[in-house]
């Protein structure tokens, strides 16, 4: 496996890249880190809808950023992509992926033919008719990925791999930090929020939520008849903390908005409680730039009755000559995605 591996975080609004050395081994080095903005439109809900864009962005992001591997590892994660349950009758791995689209067919939104699949072991049982692997099965559109690896290649880098958001959080926040019980790790993008529920690190259970930060800010858009900047300052100033002591029109905008998406992830949370008794979640750990909006935090944690846990997705990498700890500490998890796709590339 290749020495340095990037992983790329593409976002609606930028893009993130974490540069890892050693990525396979017990004590990786996080070497360089660095993000870039990206025009509106160039990207759609995690996927490239201009790859020339996209590729030029890339461009400044190694020549900014000072990457050195040209090989990198993406992530999908959006309505286009899903996890599901899925028992197989226990056999090699390599045997379970060939007889996936057999297996499958009948369960899948799109074709086959239009469809990536992989599948990913949690344990084993018996089954009515013999020895089961119980794990999930993973479904992206081949349409939705193309184009963010196009946009890649284009820029003159290698896609290694296209991981799952959802497991490269997991990766990135319990390699570095141990939970007791099974821990919901939820992330708020733009677009898109991704919800993993593990337990002692192995991820039980993933869902994506088509929703994040950027609905907030369409909405503050549309309500108060300003523009995107405007909005993202609105969001700042008020966040959910004055929604009970304001009357202005923002603060019912931001809690009816936020509200939806609340609602959602304290769903998810007891869907996965109600089918999995046995298995009771512990906690949350929040990460992503929606989860900054203040007062985002302790509104979950009321609506779901869980603690808000604190995670240290650094702890597990040692850091190269010249990344500041402070700086990276205070992008609040920002690059949290981009880590753990790097981190995969050794797995």
């Amino acid at each position: 496996m290749t020495k340095d591996v990037v992983g790329i975080d593409i976002g609606t609004t930028g893009l993130r890249a974490v540069e890892v050395r050693d990525a396979g081994k017990a004590h990786p080095k996080l070497v360089r880190y660095h993000q870039v903005s990206l025009p509106e439109g160039a990207v759609n809900r995690g996927e490239v809808a201009e790859p020339n864009t996209v590729a030029a962005a890339l461009k400044t992001l190694w020549s900014t950023g000072g990457f050195k591997s040209k090989n990198v590892v993406l992530g999908i994660g959006n309505h286009r992509a899903l996890a599901r349950d899925l028992a197989v009758p226990k056999m090699p791995m390599k045997r379970i992926r060939e007889t996936l689209p057999f297996l499958v067919a009948d369960m899948l939104p799109v074709p086959v033919a239009e469809a990536l699949l992989d599948f990913y072991p949690i344990n084993e049982s018996e089954g009515e008719n013999g020895p089961e692997i119980n794990g999930l099965l993973i479904v992206a559109v081949k349409e939705a990925v193309q184009g963010n690896i196009a946009a890649v290649q284009l820029a003159g880098l290698t896609a290694l791999e296209v991981d799952l958001i959802p497991f490269a959080v997991s990766r990135a926040v319990c390699r570095g930090t141990s939970f007791d019980g099974a821990v919901a790790l939820i992330d708020v993008g733009q677009a898109t929020t991704s919800v993993v529920i593990t337990l002692a690190g192995v991820p039980q259970f993933v869902r994506l939520i088509p929703a994040g930060g950027g609905d907030l800010t369409q909405a503050l858009v549309l309500g108060l008849s300003v523009d995107a900047p405007t909005a993202e300052s609105v969001k700042r100033e008020h966040g959910l903390a004055g929604a009970s002591t304001s009357q202005a029109p923002e603060t019912s905008i931001i809690t009816e908005a936020t509200s939806d998406l609340l609602n959602s992830l304290r769903n998810t949370v007891n869907y996965f409680s109600n089918t999995r008794p046995h298995i009771p979640v512990t906690g949350i750990v929040l990460s992503g730039g929606g989860a900054q909006l203040g007062g985002f935090t302790a509104a979950l944690g009321a609506l779901t009755r869980l603690p808000i846990l604190p995670a240290d997705p650094f702890a597990s990498v040692a850091l190269g000559r010249g990344v500041d700890a402070a700086a990276l500490h205070a992008t609040n998890g920002a690059f949290n995605v981009a880590l753990g796709l790097a981190l995969g590339s050794g797995a």
